[in-house]
């Protein structure tokens, strides 16, 4: 027995060697393509990180999965990107927040990643360019929109360049035992969605919302009376010990985020688009916008109003559908629909998320 693992470790060395030199050799080749690009595009390009990763996983033959595959990949290409140049990320901080996981899942460790406080922070880190990107939660499977985004989406001028759908598993942390916790925080979407666990289990607590989950355990580290509902990268980073596992209320539970930067993505061939308009005040007019998407075959996946905030009953709607901006198919319903609009925006078109 200790011979045959003795060779099985030997033969993972000379495996490991190979993979090393190949490493070594995309690095070298990833140098070479930056110095041709120079600083005449972006170094992050979501259409090819897409479709290497894409290509990747049509091609495992196994035992590793597709997810283990685009993890593993991610962090390579991150290395191979900052050998090319830093991106700075701006997200929704402090560390450990699902955003700052999601930032961390699309850019890889090799990327600055920049807390802020304020979602509308993040989004002007890279509208005045001290950030590159920024990662926004643009909606909740159970909670809905977050409208803080949507309405800070119908100003800027920055593009969805990337979307990424999380799971979402909340952790009960704390430095005390269950029955010693008078105080519990959390972000208040955190709290809706562990509700009926809170009722029963911490009747009760004291539930005090906050600006994030991670701000919440930040708090519970310094409170022997409280805990906080947030992650379990939450847990290593504020040294807090995990109570429960898995409080949420639904087991499915996901959030998309959105990544803004100031150029649409190349197509992919597997895209969606982002959309706002205001709609004239004529009868059957948003029905006559839908039809048009409903003649070309073009799949709707979300629609959603919001008010103006700025005349009274008049809403923005927000469409994304599948297809590209440069899809012909795409430019021509877009063409014709502005006839009903009296604001029409196109958000961005960007790599559609499989999950």
């Amino acid at each position: 027995m200790k011979n045959k693992l003795l060779q099985y470790r030997t033969k993972i060395d000379g495996i490991d060697k190979k993979i090393l030199d190949l490493l070594n050799e995309r690095a070298k080749t990833a140098v070479e393509i930056g110095k041709i690009k120079q600083s005449s595009s972006s170094v992050y390009v979501p259409s090819r990180e897409t479709e290497v990763i894409n290509n990747l996983i049509k091609n495992n033959k196994g035992p590793l999965s597709k997810q283990d595959i685009s993890g593993i990949y991610r962090e390579i290409i991150s290395v191979c990107r900052g050998m090319e140049s830093e991106l700075k990320v701006a997200y929704l901080g402090p560390k450990a927040t699902f955003s700052y996981q999601a930032s961390l899942k699309l850019f890889g460790s090799k990327a600055d990643f920049v807390p802020i406080k304020r979602l509308a922070d993040v989004i002007e880190e890279v509208e005045k360019q001290r950030a590159d990107y920024a990662v926004v939660p643009i909606e909740n499977s159970n909670e809905g929109s977050v409208n803080t985004t949507l309405d800070e989406l119908v100003d800027t001028n920055l593009k969805v360049v990337n979307e990424i759908n999380m799971r979402i598993s909340h952790c009960l942390l704390s430095k005390t035992k269950l029955e010693n916790i008078k105080v519990v925080y959390s972000h208040h979407q955190a709290i809706s969605q562990c509700s009926n666990w809170l009722h029963k289990n911490l009747p009760d607590a004291e539930i005090f919302p906050v600006n994030s989950t991670a701000q919440a355990a930040q708090l519970a580290s310094k409170n022997f009376k409280a805990a906080a509902i947030s992650s379990e990268v939450a847990s290593q980073i504020y040294n807090l010990n995990i109570l429960v596992k898995s409080i949420e209320d639904s087991k499915d539970n996901w959030t998309r985020f959105f990544v803004l930067g100031h150029d649409i993505s190349s197509k992919t061939g597997k895209d969606k688009t982002s959309i706002i308009f205001t709609i004239k005040d004529k009868v059957n007019t948003l029905y006559n916008i839908l039809s048009e998407f409903s003649k070309s075959k073009i799949n709707l996946t979300k629609i959603e109003s919001r008010p103006t905030k700025k005349k009274v009953w008049q809403y923005i709607f927000f469409i994304d559908f599948e297809g590209h901006v440069s899809d012909k198919k795409v430019t021509d319903t877009l063409e014709n629909i502005k006839e009903h609009c009296i604001f029409l925006k196109v958000l961005g078109s960007y790599p559609k998320s499989d999950l």
